[in-house]
């Protein structure tokens, strides 16, 4: 079973549950912990084969990952813990797979807030995606995740996040990498089937001004999605809870407190 951590509030029956992206861990989400603590009990998971999962026997799962599979690993957690519906937070390609669980499981869901979220690859990252496949299994996969890093969180004030990422990365073995690089395939199909699908679950999409890669498709995603709205920070890139964590705090809380 994948590692993970609680935070039980004495008073809230709230539950959030936060869902990291690739290569990176729940550290991601450490400007959140004070602020949510106060409010909701709290749910940290990491995936397979990252941050403190990576440590477990179980960590090499299958040959060939899948959305459904890793998203399935979150589900035992949460069945393991018998976690009433909760609100599900997941930031870049965390967010996908909170959209996958919301598919599969619905009925545990009582909202989605997604931070830096992938809804589309655009040209550029379709090219960083062909790169990665071409060069994955010749070139230290952390020379590709910094070449990546940089690409998507080029500015000096995404340095925080950059590294951040850089540092949990590390954390993965190669082969681990490209297990989860070759997820990379089932990305734009899957991504296509949840635009066509409203699941009606209400989502708060809060991404930065300056995540050129993926803000555009989710301002059309939103205009087709009723229960859904989208939130811009300002000189703001990928990593939103990172680079502004006060307004995302803000924004979200108050979201998820709407739903209760």
């Amino acid at each position: 079973m994948l590692y993970y951590k609680e935070f039980v509030h004495p008073e809230s029956t709230e539950w959030v549950v936060f869902i990291h992206g690739a290569g990176g861990s729940s550290a991601v989400w450490y400007k959140q912990l004070k602020d949510f603590k106060k409010e909701f009990n709290l749910l940290l998971i990491d995936l397979r084969g990252h941050g403190k999962s990576a440590d477990l026997p179980q960590a090499v799962w299958n040959d060939e990952y899948t959305f459904e599979a890793v998203t399935g690993d979150v589900i035992e957690v949460l069945d393991h813990l018998q976690t009433p519906p909760a609100h599900f937070m997941g930031v870049s390609l965390g967010t996908i797979l909170a959209r996958q669980l919301a598919e599969l499981e619905p009925q545990r869901v009582k909202s989605l807030v997604l931070a830096g979220a992938i809804t589309r690859l655009n040209a550029q990252s379709r090219i960083l995606v062909f790169l990665g496949n071409t060069f994955k299994r010749v070139i230290p996969y952390m020379w590709l995740y910094r070449l990546f890093a940089f690409i998507i969180m080029p500015r000096k004030q995404h340095e925080e996040s950059r590294n951040l990422f850089v540092r949990e990365a590390q954390k993965l073995c190669q082969k681990e990498f490209i297990r989860w690089f070759k997820l990379t395939k089932d990305i734009n199909p899957l991504l296509k089937f949840f635009k066509e699908k409203d699941l009606g679950i209400p989502t708060l999409y809060v991404m930065g001004d300056q995540d050129v890669m993926f803000l555009e498709p989710v301002k059309n995603l939103v205009k087709i999605h009723k229960n859904s709205i989208l939130t811009i920070l300002e000189k703001c890139g990928h990593v939103v809870n990172v680079e502004k964590p006060d307004h995302f705090n803000t924004l979200s809380m108050a979201f998820i407190k709407n739903q209760q």
